[in-house]
């Protein structure tokens, strides 16, 4: 019955979308947030500070500053949030709410409340109930300030469908059941915004949690959903249930590009926040949006060329013929001057293929929150994968590759370690279909052919990064020099990435075909894999003596550099999963 009631509600939003497709979407976005993850006092500040230009009425303050309610208890955490929900009122922004996870690990809960098998919580107990609720009594008690909360229903220590229930709840009666009881407080007792968070890695996830979200009988919760299904990847379709659900919902940006440079390497695209909003504002049960400023540190987005991101959002949400075109134009010329345009605006426009073709390869992302990191993150080749949610799994790779690949049977395949493919792994649990298909095998694929594939992406990244920077260097006529700086240092940063991705991917997939056995072992591939050994070199050391200031996030921009030397040095004495195979 569930099921069918969401495909009612599916069929009911998909009517109202091509209904509304010709309406002014601004009349029903109410919400326009921000999320600040950084406890960096400072600049929390200075972007609570410009959010007054940007219509902003919706602060989540989270990650660094209160990842779960439970730390209110910390009192340097509780006095940043109260400082900045503060300020964040004082300066307009009406609604200020912080983040939580449920459950929390099972050593925070009362070792009298873990009465059920295994020393999990038992669900039918009043007990655990009552102490659960004055648990939340007590922690929202200690933020006066703060209107509500973020509830992220997955993620945390303990799994709500792991508890005892002896009557017999299934995994969906549980999860409801904790919502309500949060709901029960924050909406109830303190009159307080609750926003309820869905993460979910597969298909089947998404659907208990909607079942849930069905039986949750409090009405005044609201619900947030990522751009994108699982997690922000650029390459990754819409999320095909956010707005569809009936209840309003917000949308969650990641304008901080957590996968996608972190803001310390060129990150400006509005075409593509663009084409995202355009079709989430649209949905029937969308009422807004949040976007992240930063990802920690001191990578905000206020005040840097990347802010841009912003703009497109506050823009688009005004005014919905607004295009990507015209945010280049405002922007730059708001920012760096009219004739700055010319230059500035071509070398935005490049930024996404740049990352596209170097944190990514074949269309898949494959670095570890902007990492380096192709082997041993399992997560590039299953979960992060954007065939995960496509069907057909097919997409059409630009970037010099011009042609037509299935995420499985071509790109996981060829560029996924056979340790990653094996039946046992990450893939039984989140794309067991790929082996049921025989999409993939257990074995090694990578081959020349698709090494060249992975060349010509790299090669290209790498060109168009330059093309960049030329572009920046020819506008230092027009710019004021502190603006031509922050410019030059940015896409600078961009192209030494792109160029160490080109070496390291060319030296990592080629030495995978090496592996393979003295067949393998072709005049090309010797000389390819040499080549791209002396770049690796050559691009490390340019980084590492890269002696200005650069942002720092979660992503250390440097440290690239200690991930290409270790490859190096495990491919040349001896890499253990790849039978200490030896490239002399």
């Amino acid at each position: 019955m569930k099921l069918i009631t969401f495909g009612y509600h599916l069929l009911v939003g998909l009517a109202l979308v091509i209904c509304g497709a010709c309406s002014s979407q601004p009349e029903y976005v109410r919400v326009q947030g921000w999320n600040i993850l950084s406890s960096d006092r400072e600049r929390a500040l200075e972007t609570i500070a410009a959010a007054g230009q940007y219509n902003i009425n919706h602060l989540q303050l989270s990650h660094q500053i209160l990842m779960n309610l439970r730390e209110a208890r910390d009192s340097v955490k509780r006095e940043l949030v109260e400082e900045l929900a503060t300020k964040a009122h004082e300066s307009g922004i009406k609604e200020v709410v912080v983040w939580d996870h449920t459950l929390y690990g099972m050593v925070y809960y009362p070792q009298e409340l873990k009465t059920g098998a295994g020393e999990t919580l038992d669900l039918d107990s009043p007990a655990f109930w009552e102490w659960f609720r004055n648990d939340y009594r007590e922690m929202l008690g200690l933020l006066p300030s703060v209107d509500g909360i973020v509830l992220t229903i997955s993620e945390g220590g303990g799994k709500i469908e792991r508890q005892h229930s002896p009557s017999g709840k299934s995994s969906v009666e549980k999860v409801a059941a904790v919502i309500d009881a949060i709901a029960d407080v924050v909406c109830g007792e303190f009159k307080k915004k609750l926003y309820v968070r869905t993460y979910s890695y597969t298909d089947a996830e998404y659907r208990t949690t909607i079942e849930a979200l069905e039986r949750v009988r409090n009405r005044d919760i609201i619900l947030m959903m990522k751009e994108t299904p699982h997690d922000f990847f650029l390459t990754h379709p819409n999320d095909k249930y956010a707005g569809l659900i009936a209840r309003p919902t917000i949308i969650e940006f990641d304008t901080s590009n957590e996968f996608n440079g972190q803001g310390i390497i060129a990150n400006t695209w509005p075409e593509y926040v663009i084409g995202r909003w355009s079709q989430y504002a649209r949905r029937p049960y969308v009422v807004g949006y949040v976007a992240r400023t930063d990802r920690y540190g001191n990578t905000q987005l206020v005040g840097t060329p990347n802010e841009i991101l912003l703009d497109a959002l506050k823009s688009y949400t005004a005014d919905s013929t607004t295009t990507a075109e015209r945010v280049y134009d405002e922007f730059i010329t708001r920012k760096y001057g009219a004739a700055s345009v010319e230059y500035l605006k071509p070398a935005f426009k490049m930024a996404y293929d740049i990352v596209t073709s170097s944190l990514y390869t074949l269309g898949t992302n494959t670095t570890n929150h902007s990492s380096m990191n192709y082997d041993p993150y399992e997560s590039s080749y299953v979960r992060h994968v954007p065939g995960k949610w496509l069907d057909p799994p097919v997409a059409y790779l630009k970037h010099d590759v011009d042609k037509n690949m299935h995420y499985w049977k071509d790109i996981v395949e060829h560029l996924a370690p056979a340790r990653f493919k094996v039946p046992e792994g990450m893939l039984l649990t989140d794309m067991p279909c790929a082996i049921d298909s025989g999409w993939v095998t257990p074995q090694e694929c990578m081959n020349e052919e698709y090494l060249r594939y992975v060349m010509a992406e790299k090669n290209y990244g790498s060109r168009q990064a330059e093309k960049a920077l030329l572009l920046i260097r020819q506008s230092k006529a027009v710019l004021p020099e502190d603006d031509y700086i922050t410019l030059f240092r940015l896409f600078e940063r961009t192209l030494f990435t792109a160029r160490l991705h080109e070496a390291v991917a060319t030296a990592y997939w080629g030495y995978r075909i090496y592996a393979r056995g003295p067949e393998y072992r072709t005049p090309w591939l010797r000389s390819v894999i040499e080549e791209a050994f002396a770049y690796i070199h050559q691009a490390s050391e340019t980084i590492d003596q890269y002696d200005y200031k650069v942002p720092s996030g979660q992503w250390r921009w440097k440290k690239d550099t200690d991930a290409a030397k270790k490859y190096y040095e495990l491919m040349t004495k001896g890499w253990p999963e790849y039978d200490n195979c030896k490239f002399p």
